[in-house]
């Protein structure tokens, strides 16, 4: 009964959910669906997403993501995974079929295999942008800046609520490194009967404070949406100084459908539910 997505090139993404859910489709079928059309597209690559992703300092794409439900327990991830496309569906194949939760490197390609994923060759993982990006990063040591990250949420007709995120991590990082995205409580956080959070932004500073548990506990203690992302926030420049805060935005979607964001930088996110007739962008301002 709604949807809501981090960043502009969410929102087909979100049209997607709209329409999925409105079909009565579950709400972790419909998260992973969407966020794997996002993550396979090479033109969403340049959002630090999936296929056409910036690749680490060595010039290989190694991709991280998480799904969540809002069931205790479920929850299942990938980090430093290298030549699959969509990370996400073998982040659900780990929630669903294996014993373990979270699985990195080559055990997570090899589980990968095992499910019946193809490991693809690195070329087919950059698109022409990045890997001319990563060529200027070589020759003149040019940085990328920027901290997306897909991060979709979705509550179904059944009241069902699924997170999930993914992205191809800090352009040129140290191979093997992993941020907060893929994080429990820090990239992404689910309870059935609170509601949803997911983070985007540096993943090296917001992993130290755990936002999307601190979201979704602030609003089991009765804030909204808007009011639990703004609190954590508030709190993180606190902590900080005001001039201090790094880059973090935050989305939240409770169990009444209702929706809430907050940055530190200027922030596009999209969202959807029923009673809607399209999906909306609303922008934060910095």
């Amino acid at each position: 009964m709604a949807a809501v997505g981090t960043w502009s090139f969410s929102q087909s993404a979100v049209q997607k959910m709209r329409c999925m859910i409105l079909a009565g489709e579950n709400s972790t079928d419909v998260v992973e669906r969407a966020i794997a059309e996002v993550e396979n597209d090479v033109e969403t690559g340049r959002h630090i997403v999936g296929r056409g992703g910036f690749p680490n300092s060595r010039g290989i794409v190694e991709c991280d993501a998480a799904i969540m439900e809002g069931v205790p327990g479920r929850f299942g991830a990938v980090a430093a995974l290298r030549g699959v496309a969509q990370p996400c569906r073998v982040a659900r194949r780990i929630m669903d079929k294996s014993p373990h939760s979270f699985l990195v490197g080559e055990g997570a390609a090899t589980f990968a295999q095992e499910q019946g994923f193809t490991i693809e060759p690195n070329d087919s993982m950059l698109s022409h942008h990045t890997a001319a990006a990563y060529q200027e990063f070589i020759e003149k040591g040019t940085h990328v800046s920027g901290h997306d990250t897909i991060g979709l949420i979705a509550l179904d007709l059944k009241g069902n609520i699924t997170v999930g995120v993914s992205t191809s991590g800090a352009p040129f990082k140290a191979p093997g490194r992993v941020g907060d995205t893929p994080l429990p409580g820090c990239g992404l956080y689910a309870d059935h009967m609170v509601g949803a959070a997911a983070a985007s932004g540096d993943g090296d500073k917001i992993m130290c404070y755990c936002p999307s548990f601190q979201v979704v506990e602030r609003m089991r203690q009765g804030l909204s949406p808007k009011e639990a992302c703004c609190s954590v926030l508030t709190d993180i420049r606190n902590k900080l100084g005001e001039d201090k805060c790094f880059e973090i935005s935050l989305i939240a979607l409770n169990m009444k459908r209702e929706v809430g964001a907050t940055s530190s930088v200027e922030f596009p996110y999209t969202f959807w539910n029923q009673g809607m007739d399209s999906v909306e962008k609303y922008v934060l301002p910095f």
